[in-house]
């Protein structure tokens, strides 16, 4: 009967260990999601600075130009500011269609990508 009790007990460790190692790769599956989906979004904020200053430099150079060529400089900034209002108001319009969808699904796949945990 005390074997019995012993096996008990041991099977209850067990099960109490396996519960906890179960609890622990699911939370460090988690941290490795989340890391991954910032690291992600980390670069591409990047990327985005890196091209919204070569956007002020083509936007400044456009307007120059087209300055230029309607006589007076101010007319070519707002040529370009017009131009950047029209595609605002066109994002605000479609930010359903176009924006949350991209962000949606972006999101959604950095969760669900798997990794690649080939030995090296």
């Amino acid at each position: 009967m005390k074997e019995k009790v012993m096996m008990l007990k041991d099977l209850m460790d067990r099960a109490e260990q396996f519960a906890k190692t179960n609890i622990q790769l699911y939370r460090l599956k988690a941290i490795d999601k989340v890391t991954d989906v910032f690291s992600s979004v980390a670069a591409g904020v990047v990327i985005l600075i890196i091209i919204t200053f070569l956007l002020i430099i083509l936007s400044i150079g456009t307007s120059l130009w087209l300055g230029e060529i309607l006589g007076k400089m101010y007319l070519g900034f707002f040529a370009v500011a017009g131009f950047y209002a029209l595609l605002a108001i066109i994002l605000v319009i479609m930010r359903k269609q176009v924006l949350e969808v991209f962000f949606n699904n972006y999101i959604v796949n950095q969760i669900f990508k798997e990794k690649d945990h080939a030995p090296n």
